[in-house]
């Protein structure tokens, strides 16, 4: 089975921090004022952060266990 996590694209993200707000497992931080990272291990793709971004930055990517 593959797991799903946050993917942030970094040149659309405004740093609003939304996504840290709306994270359940606090998988998202911002960096240096920049772009939000996410902390893939912590992630559990829930896609709360991709719905709420409104910069459109994140999406939910299946990736390899």
């Amino acid at each position: 089975m593959k797991k799903r996590k946050a993917d942030v694209e970094r040149k659309r993200c405004v740093a609003c921090g939304t996504c840290v707000k709306v994270c359940p497992m606090d998988a998202i931080r911002i960096v240096q004022g920049i772009s939000a990272e996410v902390t893939k291990e912590t992630c559990v793709g829930c896609g709360k952060c991709a719905k709420e971004c409104p910069a459109d930055a994140i999406t939910i990517q299946e990736v390899q266990p």
